[in-house]
């Protein structure tokens, strides 16, 4: 691995990983370079940063492989080929590695298949069955660690999990909980499904009180909640809760009915106003934790930014959108229009809510900023979409700076820029002019859409095309059999016999 760097002031690196392995390209005068290869394993299946770009860890379906990325330095190398999940702690301490569940014959109860690694020592490790929810959380400053374990919150002071227990929270019926981000005190919200008429609830505790009278210092309870969603802001000071049912009685939605409400770790809970019916498609905290936007309503949908106190700031016109993403400096809001929309994007600078840009990004299914606050990448991938893989980076002034297209018969699975450490670099200048353009059908041959063919039959002789004779031609290329000949002159005849008539 060859040393990489992005640094303050270096351009970002974007990590590229498909079925030709797993490369790492920067923006140089001339333009985007394949800066490293990584890994050349056309198993490479998953790949995960460190929050600040300094370590990176990938899988190639023999070994889960940890290095840095500012020095050609091999941290650790760990046979586990069926890893399907990776994720760093907060400060890159701890690496957390998932594999699917298995039962043999010889081990009925299963083996541990959610390991905890710190550089090439095994510390911990966990019998995980499902992927949801599988990696355990930390606080942000890695003192506290915590785990779900049946009806139970289990939390490890040191920030090391797998030890002796250091305080522990037990609710019957206990489905999720989310341990917040920022400084001490931590808050730890948890969800508990109705049941029994019983409506569903959210708590809000303050670490380490987490039993007795006045351990909950927020909660919220909900009749319409089969499923909640938790959306911390930067510093942990409030949560929204995104609620959904499976089914939306009043038969307005297929989706399900939703609603959203906003929790302070002061104990203040409020509604989230939303001025318009239908789904919420997107809830996004600003970087400066004291503001959120929401995109909600049947389409055209709304998108509207509102303060911590659940106040509309600004509304913006309806659109075809859902999808809200701020830059990491917060300065610039993108409100974007994916899945079976058309993929526009619109660029609006939140300090005078001017649009700045809008393009149309098609058949987007992964969307970024970068730490650099002025580009975005979006990317087709597999195996959401199998045909047209391929990256392009945007500016914010709608320029786009790069298109690359995927080969044929090859995939792209992920697309993601190296992170930055908090700082690294300055809000963008809103007033900046576009740069210059580039066109993504320059080298890209337009092909005509072909019959679908059966995958059993693709690459076999094509039957020849049915010859048409001149006269056929003239006649609608259609030959008629002998009883629909004669049929055809019977009717010729009795017209004849009508019009002499």
């Amino acid at each position: 691995m060859t040393e990489v760097s992005s640094g303050k002031g270096s351009p970002p690196l974007l990590a590229v990983r498909g079925s030709e392995g797993l490369h790492l390209f920067q923006h140089q005068h001339a333009g985007w370079t394949d800066q490293c290869v990584i890994s050349q394993s056309r198993e490479c299946r998953v790949m995960s940063f460190s929050s600040d770009g300094s370590q990176l860890a990938w899988c190639d379906g023999k070994s889960v492989h940890l290095k840095h990325t500012t020095a050609d330095e091999v941290l650790s190398v760990v046979e586990k080929p069926k890893t399907r999940c990776i994720r760093f702690s907060p400060l890159g301490t701890y690496l957390c590695l998932w594999e699917p569940y298995i039962v043999t014959k010889d081990r009925p109860a299963g083996t541990p298949n959610m390991e905890v690694w710190k550089g090439s020592e095994k510390i911990a490790a966990f019998v995980q069955k499902k992927q949801d929810e599988w990696c355990p959380q930390w606080s942000s400053d890695e003192l506290v660690c915590a785990r779900n374990v049946t009806n139970e919150v289990h939390c490890f002071e040191g920030g090391q999990p797998g030890g002796a227990i250091s305080n522990k929270l037990q609710v019957e019926g206990l489905a999720a909980f989310s341990l917040s981000p920022g400084k001490h005190p931590y808050k730890l919200a948890i969800h508990i499904p109705g049941a029994k008429g019983a409506p569903s609830s959210v708590r809000l505790y303050a670490y380490p009180r987490l039993e007795g009278p006045g351990a909950v210092v927020a909660s919220r309870s909900f009749y319409k909640a089969d499923q909640v969603s938790l959306h911390w802001n930067k510093r942990g000071t409030g949560v929204l809760v995104l609620t959904t049912t499976d089914v939306d009685k009043t038969g307005a939605s297929y989706y399900g009915e939703q609603g959203l409400y906003h929790l302070s770790a002061n104990g203040d809970g409020n509604m989230v106003p939303l001025s318009k019916k239908g789904p919420i498609y997107a809830v996004e905290w600003s970087p400066n934790t004291e503001e959120f936007c929401a995109v909600y309503g049947f389409m055209p949908s709304l998108a509207t930014l509102f303060n911590s106190r659940c106040d509309p700031i600004h509304q913006f016109e309806s659109g075809y959108r859902n999808k809200a993403h701020f830059n990491p400096q917060g300065n610039i809001l993108c409100l974007a229009g994916f899945g079976n929309l058309r993929g526009n994007m619109e660029f609006w600078s939140r300090r005078d809510f001017k649009q700045l840009s809008t393009v149309q990004a098609a058949d987007t299914t992964q969307f970024e900023w970068s730490p650099d606050g002025s580009h975005v990448v979006t990317a087709t991938t597999a195996p959401s979409l199998r045909v047209g893989n391929g990256l392009k980076v945007w500016h914010f002034t709608g320029s786009l700076v790069h298109a690359q297209d995927t080969p044929p018969k090859e995939e792209l699975w992920e697309v993601r820029w190296l992170p930055a450490p908090p700082g690294a670099y300055p809000p963008p200048d809103t007033s900046a002019k576009p740069l210059p353009s580039i066109s993504p059908s320059s080298t890209k041959e337009e092909t005509k859409a072909s019959a679908y063919v059966p995958p059993a039959l693709r690459g076999k002789n094509k039957p020849k095309p049915k010859e048409v004779s001149f006269h056929d031609s003239q006649s609608g290329g259609e030959k008629l059999s002998k009883s629909a000949l004669k049929n055809k002159k019977k009717r010729e005849a009795k017209q004849k016999q009508l019009g002499e008539g």
